[in-house]
């Protein structure tokens, strides 16, 4: 390890009152000091030896079921980041850009009606998420806006609400439930594997674009990451109880706001589980790190590639 005691207790005095804050909201978080030394900061660790040796912005992809804990695990390792070796960094995650409703609009009646829902590849706008890595990564800075999107009103909120770039960084963490996912073969699209697709894709139009996709304008964005982080849930029935967690979570902190209901929320992974259950396979050879996460959502386990 690269910390000394002061800097070590720093990192474990910030980390612990971030958990704190998180548990107010939801469940308490087991094994605090183990998870930490155990997982945190090795990962860590090893990003900032790869960032030492060309000294330019590495880009993380962190990926993972929804309510995984990709936005709580990313503001850890940035807390890991910035106390313990002193570097400038940014999180961002690929929710913030969504296309806006009135896009998404267009898109549900020129292509698909499902392509109204946020979420799958095709809803984003790949144009400005692409641009907004490559600024990133850039020698020559200069600075900018990354978006927000707001999600209790599914929609983009205005420019002066966006987060402004001050500085470069030099590490970014690049969250998102897809975020280095990959495309599926032709013949694996044939087959419906849940009622939305059965019902409302018959024609298969929706996944076959979701697809493509992948297979384009993603697959440009994800080249641009430098080392993946996978965190591989134990199955798709703790992605639906997960996220119920999540929503539980914005209930608590978004009084007033549209927030969803059981049924819902059943309806709304719908859209999530052909990709989510492709990544279970795909992505535990292609990631740099696979963290197994265990069904009291700790840290069971890590593999390197």
């Amino acid at each position: 390890m690269f910390f000394t005691d002061i800097k070590y207790k720093k990192i474990e005095k910030k980390y612990l009152n971030y958990l704190k804050s998180q548990e107010a909201l939801s469940e308490p978080f087991r094994d605090k000091i183990g998870q930490l030394k155990k997982f945190y900061l090795p990962i860590s660790t090893r990003i900032y030896s790869s960032f030492l040796k060309t000294k330019k912005t590495k880009v993380i992809g962190l990926t993972g079921g929804q309510g995984s804990g990709k936005s709580t695990i990313s503001n850890i390792l940035k807390i890991i980041f910035q106390v313990g070796f002193g570097l400038k960094t940014t999180i961002f995650s690929i929710d913030d850009f969504y296309k806006t409703l009135s896009d998404r609009k267009k898109m549900s009646l020129n292509v698909n009606p499902l392509f109204l829902t946020r979420g799958v590849p095709g809803t984003h706008d790949t144009r400005l998420l692409f641009n907004c890595i490559q600024k990133l990564k850039k020698s020559k800075f200069e600075k900018f806006y990354i978006p927000k999107f707001d999600k209790s009103i599914d929609n983009r909120l205005p420019k002066n609400k966006w987060q402004r770039i001050e500085k470069k960084p030099e590490i970014v963490i690049f969250e998102g439930w897809c975020v280095g996912a990959e495309p599926q073969k032709k013949k694996d699209l044939l087959k419906s594997i849940n009622t939305l697709e059965e019902h409302k894709d018959k024609k298969r139009i929706w996944r076959t674009k979701v697809n493509d996709e992948l297979k384009k304008n993603y697959k440009k964005i994800f080249n641009l990451i430098d080392t993946l982080i996978f965190l591989k849930v134990p199955s798709f029935k703790h992605v639906y109880k997960w996220r119920s967690l999540q929503e539980k979570k914005l209930r608590l902190s978004s009084s007033g706001k549209k927030i969803m209901t059981d049924n819902q929320i059943k309806n709304f992974i719908m859209y999530y589980e052909r990709i989510t259950k492709h990544m279970f396979f795909t992505l535990e050879k292609k990631a740099k790190f696979v963290i197994k996460i265990d069904n009291k959502h700790r840290f069971k386990s890590i593999k390197i590639n």
